[in-house]
């Protein structure tokens, strides 16, 4: 469903290079989480993703659309969250979700199922005519998400998905993401929180100063990382991204 082949990306002029001959394959019905310290590129490789971002080389497909050739295909089956939700703040809640809606064709009695729907899980029924000005940051994330999930793409591209989330909305946000897969659709999303990514995710890619340095289940993760653990089969993957990422 999303496929990347030999992508680059360099700012200051080809002197700090982000992401560096990038590959990797995300499979339809799979959460894929990407990890990395800070720094590591993995917002750049979202953002070359979503289209955000022209690689300097290499290509990505997205649900089998070229992303730079055919962009306008590749963004109408694919919503992406940023890291910090940018919205058109002097919109009330309903509003945004309406402008959303109508950017993506949803019909009028499906957009209103599912505002309604959305709105109850995260609890944000209360706020949604009011201006977004006027939200905390856990709710403005909260409608970036339900405006994501409101054309029911067949990709959603998530970066640090959790962030600001109170431990309701972000039990809802595992499930929705579990839910959204086993439909058949696709989610890539990055995260700090080792736990989730290791409990959520079908496979995981390690990227560190621009590159992948490590992919695979948890499975495979473990069999591949030279730990010293005396449990091998018991060993966290924040054990091995620490020990990837400092060599």
């Amino acid at each position: 469903m999303i496929d990347i082949r030999g992508v680059s990306k360099s700012y200051a002029k080809g002197k700090v290079k982000a992401v560096d001959d990038l590959t990797l394959t995300v499979r339809p019905g799979e959460i894929f989480g990407f990890l990395g310290p800070n720094g590591a590129g993995k917002t750049t490789t979202i953002k070359l993703i979503v289209g955000l971002l022209r690689p300097d080389a290499g290509t990505i497909t997205v649900a089998g659309w070229d992303n730079q050739r055919e962009a306008l295909k590749a963004k109408a089956v694919t919503t992406y969250v940023p890291d910090t939700p940018e919205i058109y703040e002097r919109l009330t809640g309903l509003e945004y979700l309406n402008f959303i809606g109508d950017v993506y064709g949803v019909p009028k009695a499906a957009r209103l199922e599912r505002i309604r729907k959305w709105l109850d899980v995260f609890e944000l029924s209360p706020a949604v005519s009011s201006p977004i000005q006027s939200y905390s940051h856990g709710m403005k994330q909260k409608i970036v998400l339900i405006a994501a999930l409101l054309p029911t793409p067949q990709v959603m591209v998530l970066d640090e998905p959790m962030v600001g989330l109170d431990a309701r909305a972000a039990h809802h946000m595992k499930e929705m993401m579990r839910e959204h897969c086993d439909r058949g659709g696709t989610l890539f999303f990055s995260t700090h929180i080792m736990e989730v990514a290791e409990r959520l995710c079908d496979r995981i890619g390690i990227i560190h100063k621009g590159r992948l340095i490590a992919g695979g289940t948890m499975a495979e993760l473990r069999a591949a990382a030279s730990t010293q653990a005396v449990d091998a089969a018991g060993t966290s993957l924040e054990s091995i991204f620490l020990e990837l990422t400092d060599k």
